[in-house]
């Protein structure tokens, strides 16, 4: 048996086929055409069963009627008799029935490669080592300077700043700067993408048409700007506010996952209600100030059922809190615009056993008991925004419930779920 450990050196080679083959057929080509040309000392299959060649490993694609491919062979052979080992293998003129052509690439040494690993370990252990002459006192904050600096990068024509993890993720959080960037690698968020300006670089625009894209700006005008600008120029999925005034630079680790969990659909802020939303939530987390309930009742994860209805339902209390004035609209005191929350819809369908379909406005479109969903057939005609759903909720459901476009869906809990649509975001009711 060849071991992989005692493995020398490695022949790159490269084949040409004037036909359709496979791998059997280039394996077969090169112990047939060698055999017996290099003598018994370099002979293939005593070479094997000595252990000093070991798997030969061939990739090879077919395209219109033709073969080409890589040959990866490892050896254990001395330096003369790896450079003719590979020699004879360009002798080769045949694969199967075809005519074809194999040419060496280069002769790897595995020695070398490992050499240079195991520099680029060393360097990088180097680096965590205390450097003599450090003030004890000052590690943290050199230890936090370095993750600033080497971890956050600049992608695209545009030299965005983003996070390490931008590219490969399926998702990303548009932030206004570079400082914002820094603030959630701080909180272990490495997906971030700064916009820099009112002016959206052409890197994020078609980062946002690919990946799904949540926008975490500052809570004041120049966020409101900025978000504008983004909506009309490519495709945001969710938005998630900071406290009022305040900017996500100096945000806290608790209160960036806070309002990132509490993030929205964009379908709530949406055209001509931008405006109307984005100042009807400075009044609205006033007048929840007031009415002293905790900030974390909107998330169903933290809160019961019990406390969802009593928030929807309670006034603010202005008995004990007196104003100046009364003023009508203080008494109202609902905003003019009030999305339906799909946390409001899973409290009502919370143990019903109905499946509720929701349209783009946040409203129940379509309704029905979870026995009937095979029975009856939803109309593919009507587009529906989300679902919500009474029922644990498997694999085949969920690829059933997302070919009606659907951008969310909430069920109780989620099980066995190993291919998840990018597209569908999945709500839990807990």
């Amino acid at each position: 048996m060849y071991e992989q450990e005692t493995t020398k050196y490695r022949i790159h080679l490269t084949v040409q086929a004037d036909g359709v083959v496979d791998r059997s057929d280039v394996v077969g080509a090169i112990f047939g055409q060698i055999e017996g040309l290099l003598g018994s000392e370099l002979e293939l299959r005593e070479l094997q069963r000595q252990g000093r060649l070991g798997r030969i490993d061939v990739r090879v694609v077919s395209r219109q009627g033709r073969s080409s491919g890589e040959i990866l062979v490892s050896t254990s052979l001395d330096r003369a008799e790896t450079a003719i080992l590979a020699a004879s293998m360009e002798t080769i003129s045949r694969v199967g029935p075809c005519t074809a052509q194999v040419q060496v690439q280069n002769i790897e040494d595995i020695r070398v490669t490992k050499r240079n690993q195991i520099i680029e370990r060393a360097k990088s252990l180097l680096l965590e080592f205390e450097e003599p002459g450090i003030d004890p006192d000052s590690l943290i904050d050199a230890v936090r300077e370095s993750q600033r600096v080497e971890k956050i990068e600049t992608i695209g024509p545009d030299n965005v700043p983003a996070g390490p993890n931008v590219l490969q993720s399926d998702a990303i959080i548009v932030v206004e700067g570079r400082a914002d960037v820094i603030n959630l690698l701080r909180a272990g968020i490495k997906n971030a993408i700064a916009v820099e300006g009112t002016s959206v670089p052409g890197t994020i625009i078609n980062m946002c048409h690919k990946k799904t894209a949540t926008a975490f700006l500052d809570g004041d005008r120049g966020g409101d700007l900025i978000l504008r600008e983004l909506l009309e120029v490519t495709d945001i999925d969710f938005v998630a506010f900071p406290p009022r005034g305040e900017s996500v630079e100096d945000l806290s680790r608790k209160e960036i996952i806070k309002s990132l969990r509490n993030k929205v659909p964009i379908e709530y802020v949406l055209e001509d209600r931008v405006a109307e939303y984005l100042s009807n939530r400075g009044k609205e987390e006033k007048r929840v100030h007031k009415s002293e309930v905790p900030e974390e009742q909107a998330i169903p994860s933290e809160t019961s059922e019990g406390s969802i209805e009593e928030s929807e339902s309670s006034e603010p209390v202005s008995e004990s809190t007196p104003a100046p004035s009364e003023s009508p609209v203080e008494e109202v005191s609902e905003p003019p615009y009030q999305p339906r929350s799909v946390f409001t819809h899973i409290s009502e369908v919370r143990e019903r056993g109905v499946i509720r379909m929701l349209s783009g406005e946040g409203d129940v479109a379509l309704e029905m008991p979870v026995s009937q969903i095979e029975e009856s057939a939803i109309p593919d005609d009507q587009t529906f925004q989300g679902v919500v759903i009474d029922q644990d909720v498997n694999q085949q459901l969920l690829d059933q419930l997302s070919l009606l476009g659907i951008k969310f869906l909430a069920a109780p809990s989620f099980t066995g779920i190993v291919r998840r649509p990018a597209s569908v975001r999945l709500i839990p009711f807990r």
